[in-house]
C-alpha cells in the first residue's frame, strides 16, 4: 500500500493518510461497523473500551481473511459524543502503533446506535494480497 500525501495540502493532524494506494492483485475486505460488545454480551461504559473490542472484533477479521493490520486501508468511526473523541483515539493510535502505512480514516459525532449503550462504532477496508 502506498500513502498518498501531497504536499500542496495540510499534513493529517493525527494518525492517519489522507489517501492509501492499492497495489494491483489486492483483495478487498469490507467489514460491517462493530460495536463494543463483548462475547459475554457486556458493553463497557467508557469509549475507549468499547473501541477495544471494535478494534479486537476488526483483528479477528482480518485473521479470518489472513492479514493483519498492515492491510488496513481505511476506518469510519462513529462516537455518539465529541467526548467520546478521545477515547477512540486514544484506542486507535494504540491500534495503530507499528503499523507501516496509516489508512485513511474518517470520525463523525452521530446522534446514537441501536442501543443507547454504544457509543463507538468502527468500519474497515483493508485490502490483502491476491
Amino acid at each position: 500500500m502506498i500513502s498518498l500525501a501531497p504536499t500542496s495540502i495540510a499534513p493529517p493532524f493525527a494518525r492517519y493518510s489522507h489517501g492509501v494506494m492499492l497495489p494491483p492483485g489486492m483483495r478487498l475486505l469490507a467489514t460491517s461497523g462493530q460495536l463494543g460488545l463483548a462475547a459475554d454480551g457486556t458493553v463497557p461504559p467508557d469509549a475507549q473500551a468499547q473501541a477495544g473490542i471494535c478494534f479486537g472484533n476488526l483483528d479477528a477479521l482480518l485473521a479470518e481473511a489472513g492479514g493483519g493490520r498492515e492491510h488496513v486501508v481505511r476506518l469510519n468511526a462513529y462516537v455518539t459524543d465529541r467526548a467520546h473523541m478521545a477515547g477512540y483515539m486514544a484506542a486507535r493510535d494504540a491500534w495503530l502503533d507499528g503499523v507501516p502505512v496509516l489508512p485513511a480514516s474518517t470520525l463523525m459525532i452521530v446522534s446514537g446506535f441501536t442501543k443507547p449503550e454504544f457509543v463507538v462504532e468502527i468500519e474497515m477496508l483493508a485490502a490483502l494480497p491476491g
